[in-house]
């Protein structure tokens, strides 16, 4: 009877632990898990290694062990410069929806940023902030006034030098003499340490953005090189490639300095803003570089990896938008909306290459007195509208590189399936523009 008993006792005491044990991990399971978004500024495909354009490629260990645990988007589209992409992912809207469409625009205040809808919509769950580069205003109260809680960095489009520069510090301006990609690691180091709430970190390199310049030795991988301003005018690409370099080891700082823990309930998505300038760009033509609308201009890298990512060592081909950045980010945090606005969450794909995809591309460049000129493209074509009046449709089928225009006239007549594609991108790209 005794030894009955004993193992009654025994098989209750095994069901309570696992039981328990089912409950921890159902908890830890659904933790609302911490958000690290990466942005480098200039930075498209050719500079990015593992990307089939550009024959030299930075050393960028870190970046690529994240690639390896990770995803690797190969269609992500941009606009053309910084301010208008910043305006995209922090509102969900495009350009024309919130008149930021050039650099150095203005976003209102009246706009609902991606901060404060995260707030709003998950009972402020999140503490939340930006250090870095800002550029959608040089007014120092502009990011408190957009829901941000703490905002470091610099308000202008690029940096007088990347050792010499203004740091805002919530309103605070003073002279930082500190290598500016450091500086921004040593801020977002220390602010997350402080946190005691789930977090989304928003940190905007500076780096590679111009001007041009060797980093600290320590920080790079491109030897020993002259530092006089003739020598970095002469040949700049290996100066950019050392700022890559520079910003991956800072990031590897960063995430060193977070417990396991932490990195194992963190999700990181790595972008670039726009394409490579045309001073150092590979394969395309420096006017259809960064500035422009073409694919050097707008098709950038995306890196995802982390928590709830559990497609390993994968590359997407799926077409997103930086817009889609608000949508997706909002449901990471335990949003329920998945589509708001002009942003579509892509969320599903980082666990499953099944999960619905856009059908349609969008970008823009607006200038000062002439019409914007816009780029729309579905899985295998892409066409362009100039604001001179003139047309472009590429194939894309088989390279990132938008090469012939099968609208000049040598390509005419188009075939009726070329035909087709066109009026459809046509009218859809009206459809989004609501004309």
């Amino acid at each position: 009877m005794k030894i009955y008993l004993f193992l009654i006792s025994l098989i209750v005491l095994i069901s309570c632990t696992k039981e328990t044990d089912i409950k921890v991990e159902d908890s830890e399971t659904s933790k609302n898990p911490n958000i690290l978004l990466i942005i480098a500024d200039d930075m498209g495909l050719d500079a990015c290694p593992r990307y089939d354009i550009g024959t030299i490629k930075p050393h960028m260990p870190n970046l690529e062990k994240l690639m390896s645990n990770g995803i690797r988007f190969n269609n992500l589209w941009s606009a053309p410069v910084c301010t208008p992409t910043r305006a995209t992912i922090i509102t969900g809207k495009y350009g024309f929806n919130t008149s930021v469409m050039k650099v150095d625009d203005v976003l209102a205040e009246s706009e609902t940023s991606l901060q404060k809808y995260i707030d709003t919509n998950t009972g402020g769950k999140y503490s939340n902030a930006v250090i870095g580069k800002w550029h959608l205003s040089r007014d120092e109260e502009h990011p408190l006034n957009l829901g941000i809680d703490y905002y470091a960095g610099s308000l202008n489009g690029g940096l007088p030098s990347y050792f010499e520069y203004q740091l805002i510090e919530n309103r605070q301006s003073k002279t930082c003499l500190e290598y500016a990609t450091s500086k921004y690691t040593d801020l977002a180091i220390d602010w997350i340490a402080n946190q005691t709430d789930p977090w989304f970190l928003w940190l905007a390199y500076n780096a590679p953005h111009s001007p041009f310049h060797l980093p600290p030795d320590n920080l790079h991988f491109q030897g020993s090189l002259p530092t006089d301003q003739a020598s970095i005018d002469a040949d700049p690409l290996p100066y950019y490639m050392a700022m890559i370099e520079a910003m991956d080891t800072e990031i590897g700082r960063l995430l060193g300095s977070l417990s396991q823990e932490e990195i194992d309930n963190t999700i990181i998505i790595f972008i670039g803003d726009n394409g490579t300038p045309g001073k150092v760009a590979q394969e395309h033509h420096s006017r259809r570089a960064k500035g422009s609308i073409y694919q050097g201009g707008i098709n950038v890298p995306m890196i995802i990896s982390g928590k709830g990512v559990s497609r390993i060592n994968e590359t997407e081909d799926a077409l997103i938008n930086t817009t889609d950045l608000f949508a997706t980010i909002a449901e990471i945090a335990d949003n329920k909306t998945t589509k708001i606005h002009d942003s579509y969450s892509f969320k599903g794909l980082l666990s499953d290459n099944n999960a619905p995809k856009r059908e349609y591309a969008y970008s823009e460049i607006g200038y000062e007195t002439e019409p914007s000129t816009y780029a729309i493209r579905n899985a295998t074509h892409k066409y362009i509208l100039f604001n001179d009046g003139s047309e472009a449709l590429y194939n894309l089928q088989s390279t990132f590189i938008d090469k012939i225009n099968l609208l000049s006239e040598n390509q005419l007549p188009l075939s009726p399936n070329n035909e087709a594609i066109n009026d459809d991108l046509m009218v859809k790209a009206k459809e989004i523009r609501n004309e």
